[in-house]
């Protein structure tokens, strides 16, 4: 009634087994980061007429806060794609700033696409310390036979 596999059949089967898991494994994935405000609840925001309390109550906590240059908050989104071991790829980035005046009502609303943004290249430098530098070792044994024995 039942046939027994044959080691050939059996070694077919595996690699078709494996061959699926691999391809499987490598299939992209995606992963979307921040919140981006529904385009109703920016229509919302008619400058002159809305302050900052109730942009935070329409559209919640921005993502950052301006440091310098004024006011403003902005809500950020993107999309990942991620593909195996491969630098991760953004797919689309959406930037939304609202920019208040000096008295805290909306100047504003601007929205942004992934094209005006600028890339940042970071610097590898490290900040010398004060002091010694400890090696490995040096941390590891360093305590041995500081402590005092009770009294």
């Amino acid at each position: 009634m039942f046939k027994s596999l044959s080691s050939k059949s059996f070694l077919n089967l595996g690699l078709v087994l494996g061959a699926s898991l691999m391809v499987s494994a490598c299939t992209s994935q995606y992963a979307t980061r921040g919140n981006l405000p529904d385009p109703d609840r920016l229509a919302e925001l008619i400058p002159g007429e809305v302050h900052a309390r109730d942009v935070a109550e329409i559209l919640g906590t921005p993502t950052a806060f301006s440091t310098f240059g004024g006011e403003s908050w902005y809500y950020i989104s993107e999309r990942v794609e991620y593909y195996a071991f491969l630098e991760p790829k953004i797919i689309d980035r959406k930037v939304v700033q609202v920019k208040f005046s000096k008295n805290g009502m909306v100047e504003r609303v601007e929205e942004r696409e992934n094209q005006q943004g600028r890339d940042v290249a970071f610097v590898e430098r490290e900040t010398p310390t004060a002091g010694n530098e400890i090696t490995f070792f040096e941390q590891i044994f360093g305590n041995l036979g500081r402590f005092n024995k009770d009294k």
